[in-house]
């Protein structure tokens, strides 16, 4: 019986995947105060901000599966829509343009537009060398996530509209049948694409930008992302094989 560990953090998803868990017959427990229990690696998963992953991940012999830090800057422009390049935070700071700038990895300053590279952390405060994602700024009109088990799709929800969180009053997270339709179809066809290479268990988001149409948001993770309207039975199963033995290849 696989069993998914939870850190302390209260949230919405945790409470969505708890109740998951019980109804697909999965052990459960949270982890307090970093001590890991004893379960075994190939019948484990879990879920929680990276601090916490890898921390049970290293105590447990776990490889996590996630994207490479390159892996947006290297997709082909039919797919990202926009320009993208990855460089580090003392080259960032070079760009004199306006730019999305984004760190690649953690979530150490702030993902927004800069005027230039002159407003980002002053030197001293993060390493130099600290990867960093340069994008052309664009405006996305939707915006959906997509956890990926294998190349296929098994959970989609939207999460944010015209610049705003998706969900709805009643707490539901809606789009129409047709827009779903349309952002399976453009992931599907990100996926199919052979020159892409993804985790076999991870999230890919993917959105319409203004003027342009459909596009790859970004990639993340599966083990720290949101799941918003996703049907959370289907997250526990990429969440499993997101979270891999190290004699697993």
């Amino acid at each position: 019986m696989p069993t998914l560990l939870l850190s302390a953090r209260q949230s919405d998803d945790t409470q969505k995947l708890w109740r998951a868990c019980i109804a697909s017959d999965w052990k459960v427990e949270r982890v307090h105060g970093w001590r890991v229990p004893s379960v075994s690696p190939t019948e484990v998963a879990v879920y929680g901000e990276p601090l916490f992953a890898r921390h049970v991940s290293q105590t447990l012999g776990l490889r996590l599966l996630e994207p490479p830090v390159d892996w947006l800057a290297c997709l082909p422009f039919k797919h990202s829509g926009r320009k993208v390049s990855l460089t580090t935070l003392a080259g960032a700071r070079k760009i004199s343009g306006r730019s999305f700038i984004k760190p690649a990895d953690e979530k150490c300053f702030d993902a927004r537009v800069y005027e230039s590279g002159a407003e980002l952390p002053a030197p001293g405060l993060l390493p130099e060398d600290l990867p960093v994602l340069v994008q052309e700024v664009v405006k996305w009109q939707v915006e959906f996530r997509c956890f990926i088990l294998d190349r296929r799709i098994v959970a989609i929800s939207p999460y944010w509209r015209d610049g705003s969180p998706a969900q709805v009053e009643d707490g539901t997270w809606r789009a129409g049948e047709r827009e779903l339709e349309m952002a399976r179809e453009f992931c599907h066809s990100v996926l199919n694409d052979p020159a892409v290479q993804v985790p076999a268990a991870v999230v890919v988001d993917v959105g319409i930008i203004e003027g342009r149409g459909w596009a790859v948001v970004e990639s993340n993770a599966a083990w720290a992302a949101g799941i918003y309207g996703c049907d959370p039975s289907a997250v526990l199963l990429v969440l499993r094989r997101a979270c891999q033995s190290h004699g697993d290849e």
